[in-house]
C-alpha cells in the first residue's frame, strides 16, 4: 500500500469552531439514542482505519472499559503535537476545533472515512471526559478533557510528555456524557458486527475488541444453562456439573475478548452472508481503479427470491446505497441482457429483464475508494458523488465481460436465476396492479379500516391494532382528522418462514399493503414508491404483554422483509400504553398511569396502599376511550418508540435467526441475552 505524504501540524486545516455541538448533537451523530451512542466509537475507529488506509496503522485495540467508558488505541503515526499555526498543539486544535483534521488537504489522507475531521472533536465535545496519548517520536504525549474543555496545561502551547516508547499511535479513552445521551451503555454486538465489518473490507488490518464490563461475564452465566431434550435446564457448558459452569463464569471474569482478522477479505465477507444458505454460482470477485476510484466487488447467487446488496464509500456503509451501487446495477443489468441475448435465452421479441430480476439471489459488496466524497445527510448513509456511478459501472464492465467470456456456464447459472424471477413477477404482476391501483385513501380489503378526512400524507398516522375490540375503543378515542385505525386479526403470518405466494395471499398482510398504499420494496417485483405512503406514522399499537410483543415482532419482520425503506426512513413507530393507572383516594389526587412495573414499584414506595387504587390494564381493549386517547394518541402526551436499523446485517441475521426454521442457533441466541430481557412481573 503506498504511502502518503508527511503528516505534522502543516496538514490540519481549520475552518469553525465547535460551541454547536453540545446545544444540537442530533446535527452531527444523528440523534442521542442508543445508535448515535455507539456512532461516538464509530468515529473514533474510523480515524484509526484512515491510517491505515494511509499505509501506516495494522492493528487498532476497542475496549470497553469497566466504569463504562471506551478506549480506542492504533498503531500508526500518532496524532501531530507539533505547534499549530493557531498556537496550540496540532492535536489540541484537532480535538477541540470543528472541521479541523488532516484530511482536507489531501496530502495527509488521500481517502479517508469518519466525519472528514469533525469525529474527534464531536467525541470529545459529548463526551464527560475524555483523554488522549500519543505516541510519536520516541515520547508519550498526554492530553485531557471534560465536556470538549480542556484540562491539561498547556507548556509553550504543546503538549506534556509523560513518558518514553518505542511504539507510535494515538490512544483515546472517552466516557460518553450522560447530560447528552438518553442511556450510556454501548451496544457490544453492534460494535463487534462494525468491527468484523471493517476486517472484512481491510485484509491486512488486525482488530482486538474487549469487553471488560462485569456484564460481558453475566452472558457466560446465561450460556451455562442448557436446556435438555426433556426441556429441563441444567448447569454447565457441556451438561454436567453446576462445577462446570461456575468455572466457566470464573474465566469469563476477565472479560470478552475477540479479534478481527479477515486475510480474504470481501470473498470471506460473501462466504461469511451465504453461510446456510444453496449456492448457485462461485464467488465472483474483481478490483480496479478508474479515475483515481478504487473500485473492489464480491458477488454470488444463492437460491433465494431477493437481493442483499451492501456498498461501502471509503470503509464507510452506505446504508441507504447511492451512486457506487446506481452505477453497478446499471451496467450489470446491461451485461445480463446482452449475454441473454448473445447465448439466445431472450429473443428478439421477448423484454429484457429487469434490473430486480437480474439480481434476485445475488449476495454483494462493493466497496470503493473514492476522493472526497458527497454524502446525503451528515451520518452519510448515502453517496451522492456523481462521478462514482459512472468510475463503478466502467470496472464492473471490463472486469466482468472479461469474466463472463471465460465462464459461460456461470452466466447461465445467472441467468437462470433472473429468468425464474422474471416468471415469478409476470405470474404476480396482475394480483400486485389489482392490489395498488385502487383508492389509496379509502380501498380496504377486511372493510375494518377507520380512515381519516385528512389528504395530506404528510400530517396522517395509522394504527395497526390487535383485534376489534381495542380496534373500537380506538376508532371512538383518535382523532379523525389525521389518525386512521386498522384492526387485524391477532398474529400475522411469519413472512420470515413463508413463501411469497403464502404472504401475497394473506388477508392482513393484504390490507395493510392497500392501505399504505407504497407497495413493495425492490426485491418484490420493484414495485415500492415512498412518495405514495399514505401515512407519514405507522403505528404499532398492541397489547403491553407477551402476545402483543409477538404480534409487534411479526409485524417489524413483515416491515424489514418487504418494506425496509419504511423504517430506513422513520416511519415506523411502536406505541407505549400504560400498564397501570394509579388513583389516589384523596379528593384533590390525581390520576397517574405507570408504563412498567418499575415506575410503579417506585409509586409504592412513597405511598400508603390504603391511600390509592390501582387498576391494572389487561388490554387496549379495557381502556376507555378518554384513557386511550390521554396515553396512547394524543401527540401532545402519548410515548412512542421509533423503530431504527443500526447494523443492517446484523438486522437481517438475528431476523432470519429468530424468525426462521432453525430452533438451535434462536434458543442460544435467547439464553446469550437473557440478561437483557425486560420481563412483564
Amino acid at each position: 500500500m503506498a504511502k502518503t505524504q508527511s503528516y505534522n501540524a502543516d496538514s490540519i486545516t481549520v475552518l469553525e469552531g465547535l460551541e454547536p455541538v453540545r446545544t444540537r448533537p442530533g446535527m452531527y451523530i444523528g440523534g442521542v439514542g442508543i445508535k448515535a451512542l455507539n456512532h461516538l466509537v464509530y468515529e473514533i475507529l474510523d480515524n484509526a482505519v484512515d491510517e491505515h488506509l494511509a499505509g501506516y496503522c495494522t492493528e487498532i485495540w476497542v475496549t470497553l472499559e469497566k466504569d463504562g467508558s471506551c478506549t480506542v488505541k492504533d498503531n500508526g503515526r500518532g496524532l501531530p503535537v507539533d505547534l499549530h499555526s493557531k498556537g496550540l498543539s496540532a492535536e489540541r486544535v484537532i480535538m477541540t476545533t470543528l472541521h479541523a483534521g488532516g484530511k482536507f488537504d489531501n496530502q495527509a489522507y488521500k481517502t479517508s472515512g469518519g466525519l472528514h475531521g469533525v469525529g474527534s472533536s464531536v467525541v470529545n465535545a459529548l463526551s464527560k471526559r475524555m483523554t488522549v496519548d500519543v505516541a510519536r517520536e520516541g515520547k508519550v504525549y498526554h492530553d485531557s478533557y471534560q465536556r470538549g474543555i480542556p484540562t491539561t496545561e498547556l507548556h509553550n502551547g504543546l503538549l506534556p510528555v509523560v513518558g518514553k516508547s518505542r511504539e507510535t499511535g494515538t490512544t483515546i479513552n472517552f466516557l460518553p456524557d450522560d447530560e447528552i445521551f438518553e442511556k450510556t451503555v454501548f451496544k457490544s454486538e453492534w460494535i463487534k458486527s462494525r468491527l468484523h465489518e471493517t476486517a472484512y473490507l481491510n485484509p491486512e488490518l488486525t482488530i482486538h475488541f474487549s469487553d471488560m464490563r462485569e456484564f460481558a461475564a453475566a452472558n457466560v452465566k446465561t450460556e451455562a444453562f442448557v436446556l435438555g431434550d426433556d426441556g429441563q435446564i441444567s448447569f454447565g457448558l457441556d451438561n454436567t456439573s453446576k462445577e462446570n459452569a461456575e468455572e466457566a463464569v470464573e474465566k469469563a471474569s476477565g472479560g470478552e475478548h475477540v479479534t478481527f482478522h479477515e486475510p480474504d477479505g470481501l470473498r470471506a465477507y460473501i462466504t461469511a452472508l451465504n453461510k446456510g444458505q444453496t449456492t448457485v454460482t462461485p464467488l465472483i470477485y474483481f478490483k480496479d481503479t478508474c479515475n483515481d476510484t478504487e473500485v473492489e466487488c464480491c458477488f454470488q447467487y444463492v437460491d433465494a427470491f431477493e437481493e442483499n446488496i451492501h456498498g461501502f464509500c471509503n470503509n464507510i456503509f452506505t446504508q441507504e446505497g447511492g451512486t457506487h451501487i446506481t452505477g453497478f446495477k446499471t451496467k450489470y443489468t446491461q451485461l445480463i441482457n446482452f449475454y441473454a441475448r448473445q447465448i439466445g435465452i431472450l429473443k428478439e421479441k421477448d423484454n429484457n429483464f429487469t434490473g430486480a430480476d437480474t439480481r434476485n439471489g445475488m449476495t454483494c459488496v462493493i466497496a470503493i475508494k473514492y476522493r472526497d466524497p458527497i454524502f446525503e445527510g451528515q451520518t452519510k448513509t448515502k453517496l451522492a458523488s456523481a462521478d462514482a456511478a459512472s468510475d463503478v459501472a466502467s470496472v464492473t464492465g471490463e472486469k466482468l465481460e472479461h469474466f463472463f467470456d471465460r465462464n459461460i456456464e456461470t452466466v447461465k447459472s445467472i441467468i437462470a436465476c433472473a429468468e425464474k424471477s422474471a416468471k415469478i413477477r409476470k405470474a404476480e404482476e396482475k394480483a400486485k396492479t389489482n392490489m395498488l391501483s385502487k383508492n389509496k385513501f379509502s380501498f380496504d380489503s377486511n372493510g375494518k379500516l377507520k380512515v381519516c378526512t385528512s389528504k395530506d400524507p404528510s400530517k396522517c398516522e395509522i394504527f395497526i391494532v390487535e383485534g376489534d375490540s381495542a380496534g373500537g375503543s380506538a376508532g371512538t378515542a383518535r382523532n379523525r382528522e389525521f389518525q386512521a385505525i386498522l384492526p387485524i386479526r391477532g398474529k400475522i403470518l411469519n413472512v420470515e418462514k413463508a413463501s411469497i405466494d403464502k404472504v401475497l395471499a394473506n388477508a392482513e398482510i393484504k390490507t395493510m399493503i392497500n392501505s399504505f398504499g407504497c407497495g413493495f420494496s425492490e426485491g418484490y417485483g420493484n414495485d415500492f414508491d415512498i412518495t405514495k405512503l399514505n401515512y407519514n406514522k405507522i403505528i404499532l399499537m398492541t397489547d403491553a404483554d407477551v402476545d402483543g410483543s409477538h404480534i409487534d415482532t411479526l409485524l417489524l419482520t413483515f416491515f424489514y422483509r418487504f418494506m425496509p425503506e419504511l423504517i430506513y426512513n422513520g416511519h415506523i413507530y411502536v406505541s407505549m400504553p400504560p400498564l397501570y393507572l394509579v388513583t389516589p383516594k384523596a379528593k384533590n389526587g390525581k390520576p397517574q398511569y405507570m408504563y412498567n412495573d418499575r415506575e410503579l414499584q417506585k409509586y409504592q414506595k412513597d405511598h400508603d396502599p390504603s391511600s390509592y387504587e390501582l387498576k391494572r390494564f389487561k388490554g387496549l381493549g379495557e381502556m376507555d376511550p378518554p384513557d386511550l386517547w390521554a396515553t396512547t394518541l394524543d401527540p401532545e402526551r402519548r410515548v412512542l418508540k421509533r423503530v431504527e436499523i443500526e447494523d443492517a446485517r446484523l438486522a437481517s441475521e438475528v431476523t432470519e435467526m429468530l424468525m426462521g426454521s432453525e430452533v438451535g442457533p434462536r434458543r442460544d441466541f435467547i439464553y446469550a441475552h437473557a440478561n437483557e430481557a425486560e420481563i412483564d412481573s
